[in-house]
């Protein structure tokens, strides 16, 4: 058995969404002060749904925590609705009975990306580290926008985005869809005390099963998230490939 078959957890997939924002409720009911990094996309969005009425039944308050933003889009403008800021404020930071203490996102309105990436990082830094990195699982195996072919050491950084990414982005409502994006690297993301990664949907079940049993590659970036001592997958019953 792989350490990350260890590490997972199948849930019905009625009982997925509630079952993931249970436990995140309880991870900042446990550590108020969490400094939690948080996806974008059709994964997350349920358990986002649920999040107020979970944290409410564990007791838990956002008051004191940090929330990050995992990446953003390049060259689209502030306030659009597309954009992964105003897609993680309309869906977590808006609906929370009170707002997190900090919500960190890159500066991509300024005109030096890669300085935004260095003052995201140094955010981070100041906050004392990353608690928490929630991630999304893409169908090519892209965590964040750290498309195939990053390796474990990649950087906070301006990326080309693959066409699968530009695709999702068009099917957002970004039209023209954006090339480019910045994201929390993996370096990043393998330096977080705990790592989850949230697999929903048959048609993952593919790339699920190629992450939990096949090569450890930077052709499937979520495979190298294997060796993280932290690390915890949680997937629906029609994502988990047996």
């Amino acid at each position: 058995m792989t350490a990350a078959r260890r590490d997972l957890s199948v849930l019905p997939a009625a009982d997925w969404a509630d079952g993931v924002a249970d436990a995140l409720a309880q991870r900042i009911e446990a550590r108020p002060h969490l400094v939690l990094c948080l996806p974008t996309g059709s994964t997350p969005r349920p358990v986002y749904e649920r999040l107020p009425a979970a944290l409410s039944r564990a007791g838990a308050a956002t008051r004191q925590a940090s929330v990050v933003l995992l990446d953003e889009y390049l060259g689209l403008p502030a306030g659009h609705p597309v954009r992964c800021d105003a897609q993680l404020h309309r869906q977590v930071i808006k609906p929370l009975p009170e707002p997190p203490a900090t919500f960190l996102a890159f500066d991509v309105d300024g005109p030096d990306p890669a300085a935004a990436c260095a003052a995201y990082d140094a955010a981070i830094e100041r906050a004392g580290g990353l608690d928490l990195v929630v991630l999304g699982l893409g169908t090519n195996g892209h965590i964040g926008m750290n498309e195939p072919g990053t390796g474990p050491d990649a950087p906070t950084r301006v990326i080309e985005l693959a066409p699968s990414t530009i695709a999702a982005a068009l099917a957002y409502g970004a039209d023209p869809p954006p090339g480019h994006g910045v994201t929390l690297g993996l370096a990043g993301i393998l330096a977080a005390r705990e790592i989850w990664l949230l697999v929903s949907g048959e048609r993952k079940a593919a790339i699920l099963r190629a992450v939990l049993d096949g090569p450890v590659t930077t052709d499937v970036p979520a495979s190298l998230l294997r060796g993280h001592p932290g690390l915890r997958i949680v997937a629906d019953d029609d994502a988990w490939p047996g």
